[in-house]
């Protein structure tokens, strides 16, 4: 049997994947005014704000430490048990979420779900280094991004409704079952590597390999002497890694700032209840997935014009930050909940635009062999840096002033724009 086009079922379900992926972290955040006046009736809304910050650091300081060995795993064992590994593992977590009793409980299991959770990104990086050309992969990796912002879309008005009719406990079993679930299709169709895979077509193959030779044998030889595969300490000598670890540090906490954050905000400067949360919180994802699809069609048209890769990259980047930095400023004062959401869709627009083609940069660099390694270093420092800045939030927003936060968000801004220009000079195959 043979399927046409089947690197995009595969693409298809990474980003379904995400969706799970990222409905099961919110949940926590949806939850956690109602969840906290349960277990805390006795403490006022700044002190509530930072236990969730220290349970979300802790979540992030985990996810650091699961991207950087979900991308040896990635390149040991292979995306398809690597994909399987993750999301089982997290799928658990999330369900034992519903034992949690107080401060210790929550963070051990949402430990747990941040280092398996983290599988997702090298996973993808690798997934897409795998089954795209190199033309395509902005546009695979917009499409694996979108499902992030997918799932904060769904997760935010489906659990809000949700808690009207049960338990915050019940809700997490279920969500966690949701996971064990995509394990079936995802077994099923990703049977192997494209270039043993037998419902792949030849001619798909070929595309996906870029190669043009007839023999699997030949097609692979070509691969292996064209490649540029270092051990991971040859890999860190190259400035060009290290661009892609810092640029990834700085843009990624801009992300975590509005995941963890929005019920918050919108809680304590609006005042708002669940039924409020449900209506207002999945708009700023909506900028997010329209985006990730903008960055990465952006970013294949402009390839296919005859664009190299370096312009490519660096123009749809910049671009993604330039959209950024005036929102963040207008965040300051936005007047209604309606401005705050529309202008934080407008962030998130930018901030997606800009980290697809941050993503695919490890493929870009370094062979196949590679790329989830530094793909999951680039991860790894990303969650730190989240880790700093989750940790700050609940006092820089002490009274409910989040325009230091947002200040913060502008500076990481141009630390990604210096990152990509004057550490890689040039965008291309690195060679030893």
């Amino acid at each position: 049997m043979k399927i046409k086009g089947l690197r995009w079922w595969v693409i298809g379900l990474i980003a379904l994947a995400t969706v799970i992926n990222y409905i099961d972290r919110q949940s926590l955040n949806v939850l956690w005014p109602q969840i906290s006046e349960e277990l805390y009736p006795d403490k006022n809304m700044d002190e509530r704000k930072e236990i969730f910050g220290w349970i979300s650091s802790i979540f992030l300081f985990s996810y650091a430490f699961g991207q950087a060995i979900f991308g040896k795993i990635f390149d040991k064992i292979g995306t398809r048990l690597g994909f399987a590994f993750s999301i089982g593992f997290w799928s658990i977590a999330t369900a034992l979420h519903a034992l949690s009793r107080g401060f210790t409980s929550f963070a051990i299991f949402r430990s747990i779900l941040g280092v398996a959770e983290a599988g997702n990104w090298p996973g993808a990086a690798k997934g897409n280094a795998e089954w795209f050309p190199t033309k395509e992969r902005a546009l695979a990796q917009g499409i694996f991004n979108s499902g992030a912002a997918l799932g904060g879309i769904i997760s935010i008005p489906a659990i809000a409704t949700m808690s009207l009719y049960f338990s915050w406990q019940t809700i997490f079993i279920v969500v966690g079952l949701v996971g064990l679930l995509w394990l079936v299709p995802w077994l099923l169709i990703v049977k192997a590597p494209p270039e043993k895979h037998p419902w792949l077509t030849d001619k798909e193959r070929n595309y996906i390999l870029e190669i043009s030779a007839k023999t699997d044998s030949e097609d692979e030889e070509v691969i292996n002497i064209e490649e540029y595969n270092p051990t991971t300490t040859k890999m860190l000598s190259h400035k060009e890694s290290w661009g892609v670890i810092l640029a990834s540090a700085a843009i990624d906490p801009i992300w975590w700032l509005f995941v963890f954050w929005i019920p918050t905000y919108l809680v304590e400067v609006y005042n708002m209840d669940v039924a409020g949360i449900a209506i207002y919180g999945w708009v700023p994802y909506v900028g997010a997935m329209l985006g990730a699809w903008f960055g990465g069609l952006l970013a294949q048209n402009r390839l296919k014009s005859g664009w190299t890769t370096n312009k490519t990259r660096k123009f749809v980047i910049t671009l993604g930050c330039i959209i950024m930095l005036p929102c963040f400023y207008l965040l300051s004062d936005p007047g209604s909940p309606i401005n705050a959401v529309i202008i934080m869709a407008v962030i998130l627009f930018g901030f997606q635009t800009a980290i697809g083609n941050v993503q695919t940069l490890p493929s870009d660099l370094f062979g196949k062999k590679t790329v989830g390694t530094l793909a999951g270093l680039a991860g790894m420092s990303a969650k730190f840096a989240g880790v700093g800045l989750t940790a700050l939030v609940a006092t820089l927003t002490l009274g409910g002033n989040y325009t230091p936060a947002f200040i913060v968000g502008a500076a990481l801004t141009l630390i990604v724009l210096a990152s990509v220009w004057f550490l890689c000079p040039k965008i291309e195959p690195l060679k030893p």
